[in-house]
């Protein structure tokens, strides 16, 4: 995990939506980011696991319902950004590993594991943006 915000070349595509935090919220962000990906021509079977785990965690722990969360995807000639804002900056998540018979706790060792980088950005208050980067294979 990375603290810093990795820098990225000017945006190709871009796409931005404001979901309510909750399990239907959280599922939105898988559906319309698979649906983004498809039209933009993007096969990237790591991201909608990415997203999905991403917008969980924003949904559980992140944010009220009334406050939601934001998910925006970024295309790069290199790479696909995904970033889920949330208004709690005060939980700053983190992997750890989860008792054996735990039936949660294991959703950024998945992010970790799918994506090339992720980290966590602070701000702007009261919130963070929690990041992940999955390089675009070669066209």
């Amino acid at each position: 995990m990375n603290r810093e915000t990795s820098e990225l070349p000017a945006p190709v595509r871009a796409f931005e939506a404001e979901l309510s935090s909750t399990r239907v919220g959280a599922r939105l962000a898988r559906l319309l980011a698979e649906s983004r990906l498809r039209s933009w021509g993007l096969s990237l079977d790591g991201a909608p696991l990415v997203v999905a785990e991403l917008a969980a965690n924003a949904a559980l722990h992140g944010s009220s319902e009334r406050q939601g969360f934001r998910l925006a995807l970024t295309v790069t000639a290199s790479a696909l950004r995904i970033e889920v804002t949330d208004t709690a900056g005060h939980r700053m998540p983190g992997t750890r590993e989860p008792d054996e018979d735990a039936e949660s706790g294991r959703g950024l060792l998945l992010v970790e594991a799918l994506a090339d980088h992720w980290g966590v950005t602070s701000g702007p208050p009261p919130g963070k943006t929690v990041w992940a980067e999955l390089f675009l294979p070669d066209r």
